[in-house]
């Protein structure tokens, strides 16, 4: 669950992007970001410690990305820091696609499988999905050998349950209950 502080930084960082018509660069850049802090635990500790001042966090954030990023993002970076809400970037980011998906029309969700679809597969399943939500669903495979086979998909809150493990099960639960 994304928290209230990280959607009304992402949703700032958004409202920049959509006036400027780069949120899609704005995201593709914070997760640039996020992935260089998260590869790097000193970089990590030196931007979640206390006893590193603000500054010193600036200044590394900006000899760190000083090319590769725009001066939104940039800017983005030290009022994160300035805020002490580094530790919330992650959350950010998340809530940042959250923003972009609605916007886009898009549904992210998890298909899983005791073996991995076929592209096809995925294809139909995004399809006929996409028709029934009136959005762009984007499924990921995951593959899980415990489901015995068909296929769980998750979509936000929401999930369908098509594997053989559950239909199994409430086959085992009716006919318990005839024979009891």
């Amino acid at each position: 669950m994304i928290n209230v502080v990280a959607s009304r930084y992402a949703e700032a960082l958004f409202q920049i992007g959509e006036e400027e018509n780069s949120s899609n660069i704005l995201y593709k850049e914070l997760n640039e970001v996020l992935e260089a802090i998260n590869s790097s635990d000193e970089l990590k500790k030196a931007l979640r410690s206390p006893l590193v001042a603000k500054q010193e966090k600036k200044n590394l954030l900006n000899i760190v990305f000083s090319e590769q990023i725009s001066n939104n993002v940039k800017n983005f970076l030290k009022i994160v820091v300035d805020k002490d809400r580094v530790v919330c970037l992650d959350e950010i980011r998340d809530s940042y696609k959250e923003l972009m998906n609605e916007k886009n029309n898009i549904l992210e969700g998890k298909a899983i499988s005791a073996i991995a679809m076929s592209e096809t597969e995925l294809n139909e399943l995004q399809t006929k999905l996409s028709s029934k939500y009136n959005k762009n669903v984007v499924l990921e495979n995951i593959v899980d050998e415990t489901i015995l086979g068909g296929v769980l998909v998750r979509l936000g809150n929401e999930e369908i349950d098509g594997t053989v493990k559950t239909r199994l099960s409430n086959l085992r639960d009716q006919l318990s209950q005839v024979i009891s």
